[in-house]
């Protein structure tokens, strides 16, 4: 599912389910700890994903460590995100030559719980998240929105290596072509040199009980 929401340079990998008695990885035992059995499923099962898509970028399987932000930190050279939700894990990954950010998330297709909507919220999102109730109420459009910021953090704290909150980044969807795009309330300046992020978009789909986002930032 995820693939249809990547261009060609990225390698995605999914999983709707975990393997039974997986173990962790050799390396990443310290990553989860004692973590309860639902924890541990996703982050054997999300990494494995990882790993099968850096496999086929030809890098021989190695533990995914995590960097300050507990973000994954990928091989020189590689950029990638990984996600989970109940029933659904994911990975992607792309060369740092092809593309210069990458996020993707994956939410169930819920209502956000209560009291959430107003902080993830920025001036602008909640007029839009009622606009588009009005035309199309089968979709949860507030976890739409707050899967949507998680893909553009994702892309945006390896750039700039700065916190981004949901409060920073007001939101357009556009549910007739299934894209959005994130308009950034703060300084957008990049540890890289690139040009400033702005405007960060991409494509979202709600199918099968869930609901995918992923954006990119060209290179």
């Amino acid at each position: 599912m995820i693939d249809r929401l990547l261009p060609p340079a990225v390698v995605p990998v999914e999983a709707f389910a975990d393997r039974p008695g997986e173990p962790v990885f050799p390396g990443e035992q310290d990553l989860i700890g004692d973590a309860v059995e639902g924890r541990r499923r996703e982050f054997v099962t999300g990494r494995r994903c990882a790993r099968e898509a850096l496999g086929r970028l030809g890098h021989p399987p190695a533990p995914i460590r995590r960097g300050p932000r507990r973000e994954p930190c990928w091989p020189a050279g590689v950029i990638g995100s990984i996600t989970h939700c109940a029933g659904y894990r994911a990975a992607a990954v792309a060369r740092a030559t092809d593309l210069a950010g990458l996020g993707i998330d994956a939410e169930p297709h819920e209502p956000l719980p209560d009291g959430v909507r107003a902080m993830v919220t920025a001036p602008g999102d909640a007029e839009l998240l009622d606009e588009l109730a009005r035309r199309d109420a089968s979709t949860h459009w507030d976890r739409l929105l707050f899967s949507a910021k998680e893909s553009v953090y994702k892309a945006w704290y390896p750039l700039t290596g700065r916190w981004l909150g949901f409060e920073d980044a007001r939101l357009s969807i556009d549910p007739a072509t299934a894209t959005f795009t994130a308009y950034v309330l703060v300084d957008g300046r990049r540890d890289d040199g690139g040009p400033p992020l702005t405007e960060v978009t991409g494509r979202f789909l709600v199918e099968r009980g869930l609901i995918l986002t992923a954006v990119t930032v060209p290179g």
